[in-house]
């Protein structure tokens, strides 16, 4: 979506304001209307995904990506819920420090209590998440689009390569997609994940992958631990 939609508006706008000099093609129109379509779709989108159990259920084993049981517990990321503006504006004025730059700290939440009354919205923490990754995806990823403008435009070639015909090579595709790689990392170790957290179904898969040396010093482990807690074994 952040990469089509600004080819959209450029189209619809004719492009007539040119963003950057290093890419002639990027206006303004394209830029700004493919922000707001990329912002307005991605709750949708993400409310739409966490329907599919198979998305959101835990892989049965590490190597599977997808085809989580159907009957899970969903996890409360998925759960609806009612979640304050507020809390959603501090996420993204804290990931997306460009915001602190263009309105004052706190101003779109308290915008949005006093001219509509509003004070929470109903929705899941995935699709909050969303938001905030459509917003990087919008407002800073290009930049990387840039840097392979201005390196392309410093040898002076048009493409990396020639693999898509019409399109270049793999790189002039992913270029947006490495910047958009490293946040999504950071962002999601650092505010999706509890860090030093794991769940009991993330434990076993863990331990199926020991050896049986290490199995039985688990198993004595937690043996011990049991004593000392003073629980009675099942």
């Amino acid at each position: 979506s952040s990469t089509t939609s600004p080819r959209i508006c450029a189209a619809f706008f004719f492009g007539r304001t040119p963003l950057i000099q290093i890419s002639p093609k990027k206006t303004w129109e394209g830029f700004v209307g493919g922000f707001a379509i990329t912002l307005a779709v991605s709750p949708f989108a993400a409310a739409w995904l966490q329907r599919y159990t198979w998305l959101v259920c835990p892989a049965p084993t590490p190597l599977r990506l997808v085809g989580g049981a159907a009957d899970c517990a969903a996890d409360t990321l998925f759960v609806m819920t009612e979640v304050p503006v507020l809390s959603v504006m501090e996420g993204l004025e804290s990931v997306l420090g460009v915001l602190r730059w263009v309105v004052p700290h706190g101003w779109v939440a308290q915008a949005a209590r006093t001219w509509f009354g509003l004070q929470a919205v109903r929705a899941s923490w995935f699709q909050v998440h969303a938001v905030v990754f459509a917003s990087f995806a919008s407002l800073i990823a290009p930049f990387g689009g840039f840097f392979a403008s201005g390196f392309k435009r410093a040898f002076k070639i048009k493409d990396f390569s020639d693999t898509i015909p019409g399109h270049g090579g793999i790189t002039d595709r992913m270029d947006c997609q490495m910047v958009m790689a490293v946040f999504s990392h950071l962002y999601i170790t650092n505010f999706i994940r509890k860090p030093g957290l794991m769940t009991l179904g993330q434990l076993l898969l863990k331990v199926e992958l020991v050896t049986n040396e290490e199995i039985l010093e688990l198993y004595q482990a937690i043996g011990n631990t049991i004593l000392a807690r003073g629980l009675k074994p099942p």
